[in-house]
């Protein structure tokens, strides 16, 4: 019997895009705009910090899994978009979502460890007065912009190929037959 290529995601791979999606969306909510509303001094902003850490360990794993997930299931044809530019940019963006998540997690990984921030969160440690002292975080906020930009441009695409390409796109990435 000749191999047939799904017409969707298999469905570990569709629950892991759209949870990794919302955490995404989230992390960079907090870190961009909830974190740095928040006074120096305000007890609050420890617990913010670790929330956005843990929920940063949580979908790093889900990338891993993710990426383990996209070279063994089976995937659908890769979307059209009828020119060959917008074609591989569709492949640029996808490959950049990945590099930029990693960016994120070793970045995070590095600030976590450079600001000693389990001994923050236990009260062991004082809360760091500058972040930017550590390395690391240069590089986490301008991953966090690239990766909002990129996050942007995907969803965009999504947008083009579901309502003006009516090509329903989004039925790939949903439950279902």
């Amino acid at each position: 019997m000749p191999e047939t290529t799904p017409k969707r995601y298999h469905p570990a791979f569709v629950a892991i895009h759209w949870l990794t999606a919302l955490l995404v969306l989230m992390m960079l909510g907090v870190g961009k705009f909830v974190m740095p509303g928040i006074s120096f001094d305000d007890p609050q902003k420890p617990m913010m910090l670790q929330s956005h850490a843990y929920i940063g360990g949580a979908l790093t794993l889900l990338v891993i899994v993710r990426l383990v997930l996209r070279f063994t299931t089976k995937r659908p044809a890769p979307a059209d978009a009828g020119n060959a530019f917008l074609n591989f940019a569709a492949k640029a963006v996808h490959i950049l979502l990945y590099v930029f998540l990693l960016g994120m997690a070793a970045s995070g990984l590095g600030l976590f460890q450079m600001a000693n921030l389990p001994a923050v969160f236990s009260g062991a440690a004082p809360y760091p007065s500058n972040f930017f002292e550590y390395l690391p975080r240069m590089g986490h906020g301008l991953t966090s912009w690239l990766l909002l930009a990129i996050v942007l441009l995907h969803f965009g695409a999504a947008l083009y190929h579901q309502f003006i390409k009516k090509d329903k796109l989004l039925a790939r990435m949903w439950f279902g037959k």
